[in-house]
C-alpha cells in the first residue's frame, strides 16, 4: 500500500499509470455513455438530459409539476454539495490555525 498523502499534495503524488487511467475513464464517460444532443444523441427535454436509454427511472411517467420539482429539488442538492466541497477546499488550505479557533 503506497500512502499518497491528503488533499492537493496527494494529488501531485499519483502514479502517472494512474492517472492515466482515470482520465480513459472519464473519457469513456464523456464520449461513450453521457452523451448529449450536440455529442450525436437524441435531443432531450433539457440542457444536460444526458438519459441514454440504459437506465429507466420513471421519468417520463412524471407530470410537469414533477419535473420541475425533482429538477429544482436536484440543483440544490448539487449547490449545496459544490459549498460542501468548497468548504473542505478552504479548510484545508487555511491549515490548522483557524482565526477565530486558533491552533487545532
Amino acid at each position: 500500500q503506497i500512502d499518497l498523502g491528503e488533499g492537493w499534495a496527494g494529488s501531485l503524488h499519483v502514479p502517472v499509470v494512474g492517472a492515466l487511467k482515470i482520465l480513459a475513464f472519464v473519457g469513456f464517460l464523456k464520449l461513450g455513455i453521457m452523451k448529449d444532443s450536440v455529442n450525436g444523441a437524441v435531443p432531450g427535454e433539457f440542457i444536460g438530459d444526458f438519459r441514454n436509454g440504459v437506465f429507466d427511472f420513471g421519468w417520463d411517467t412524471f407530470k410537469k409539476e414533477t419535473k420541475l420539482s425533482k429538477g429544482g429539488i436536484e440543483l440544490n442538492n448539487g449547490h449545496t454539495a459544490m459549498m460542501g466541497i468548497l468548504g473542505l477546499v478552504v479548510h484545508e488550505q487555511l491549515g490548522s490555525c483557524v482565526p477565530i479557533v486558533g491552533e487545532l
